[in-house]
């Protein structure tokens, strides 16, 4: 069964990790497939782009544990080779607790831990904190230890003797390589369209691979579940009647801007007869004209404000099409509607001016968040509970006052409205997971539907 790559903290080598296996098995000539716990948009680009598969988020406080099994072992059971790499600490999930945790994943689908421990500056102390993991939850199963940043030879027999004094194996052991390091940005890694040189990278991690990794030992963890559930696209069947659905097509913004989103997004789209037309805002593109919806998702529209600023084909579309055409908006893609948004350096620029607000850096926003619509909306009925993820450093600054979409509350994190609910408008900052609530892409449909029909009524 393939393992979870876990940790004590975030830093500490899970992705360096798991990017290694990922290029060691592809180098053998093996696919293999990635999953990533947790609500991460910018890892799971690397290991996609690492492994040449989608990497799937399981997503227990997003999805659900039925429907991450469900996806572990639909997706897990295609490839010769299958990996899980954690998020944050192994034991952080929502606020102090372990809800939704790497260790609740690895619970719930019965996998084993493989710990990567940061060395750097430990000998003896190393074994009161890898006892630590081992007691505070006996039911997960350590299937051994990787080291990383170990400073020579010496300092990893030193190590080795330590973990053999209390029975754990020793997996690998990484030496410090800063021209390994991964670089990182205001929420986390950069996008992996601006790693340089990968293929170098992906002959580097391999070569980490082979020479610090005991393979032997670590290939078992990377068995895939044998167990198979049924493809997505038939949980969207054809209509009982054996009629044909109409395409439907549906523009999806995809550049450097605006590049957070899951790939269930667009496979339950193209299973509902919606294929999606990409379209790059940032290109100065015109929204193409047979898309009868359109989607704009998160990103990092702030570090292309000005850019954007300079595309008017691109937001004299936007305006054309607000509130005439369905349009869903998340976070990032929600800030190209506002009137200005600042960019990293703090300077203003005007976006599409059709939401009244402006946007500006301000704290940090992070975690799970309870969602309950407040009236009835595009995708949204009045009173139904959600669960989404919020994860931003911008503010918005409004003026006048606008229909919300949803009552939004979290741990520690006030309770408020937010969002905007207009004619054909769903913008918010709060990401919604499409696998895990797929009444969601059921109603756009829908929406869809009632806008063409509408359309070649008035025609």
């Amino acid at each position: 069964m393939a393992c979870l790559i876990a940790a004590p903290s975030s830093g500490s080598g899970k992705t360096l990790l798991t990017l290694s296996l990922i290029a060691w098995a592809r180098q053998q000539g093996r696919s293999i497939q990635p999953f990533k716990v947790g609500p991460d948009y910018l890892d799971p680009q690397l290991l996609t782009a690492a492994s040449g598969r989608p990497c799937r988020n399981l997503d227990l406080s997003l999805c659900g544990e039925d429907w991450v099994r469900g996806s572990f072992l639909r997706h897990g059971s295609t490839a010769d080779l299958a990996v899980v790499e954690g998020v944050m600490g192994l034991f952080d999930g929502i606020g102090p607790s372990s809800d939704g945790s790497s260790a609740a994943v690895a619970a719930a689908l019965q996998l084993p831990v493989v710990l990567v421990v940061d060395a750097s500056g430990q000998a003896q102390s190393l074994a009161a904190l890898v006892r630590g993991f081992q007691q505070h939850d006996p039911s997960l199963r350590l299937a051994g230890v990787v080291l990383n940043r170990v400073s020579s030879p010496r300092h990893r027999e030193l190590l080795d003797a330590v973990l053999d004094g209390i029975e754990v194996p020793l997996l690998g052991s990484l030496p410090r390589n800063l021209s390994l390091e991964l670089p990182s940005r205001h929420l986390g890694l950069a996008p992996a369209h601006e790693l340089e040189r990968l293929e170098g990278r992906l002959e580097a991690w391999a070569s980490l691979a082979q020479e610090h990794l005991d393979l032997g030992a670590l290939l078992p963890l990377l068995q895939p579940p044998s167990s198979r559930v049924p493809p997505l696209e038939s949980l969207h069947a054809e209509p009982p009647n054996g009629t044909s659905r109409s395409l439907l097509p549906v523009a999806v913004a995809q550049d450097a801007a605006f590049h957070f989103r899951y790939p269930e997004m667009q496979e339950s789209l193209e299973a509902l007869g919606m294929p999606v037309l990409p379209w790059s805002p940032l290109a100065d593109e015109a929204i193409p004209e047979e898309a009868t919806g359109l989607i704009l998702p998160g990103g990092f529209p702030e570090q292309h404000a000005a850019a954007l600023s300079e595309c008017q084909q691109s937001l004299t579309a936007l305006r054309h099409w607000f509130r005439q055409r369905p349009l869903y908006a998340e976070c990032g893609g929600m800030l190209l509607l506002g009137q200005t948004l600042t960019d990293l350096e703090g300077r203003a620029h005007p976006m599409a001016g059709v939401l009244p607000f402006g946007a500006r850096r301000g704290d940090l926003q992070v975690g799970y968040r309870q969602l309950t619509a407040t009236a009835d909306s595009l995708l949204l009925r009045k009173g139904e509970r959600y669960v989404g993820h919020e994860f931003h450093r911008w503010s918005l600054k409004t003026v006048g006052k606008e229909e919300s979409l949803w009552q939004v509350e979290g741990w520690r994190s006030q309770r408020r409205e937010e969002g905007w609910n207009l004619n054909n408008v769903h913008a918010s900052w709060v990401h919604l997971h499409w696998g895990g609530c797929s009444t969601i892409s059921c109603r756009w449909r829908a929406a869809l539907e009632a806008g063409a029909t509408a359309r070649a009524g008035a025609s």
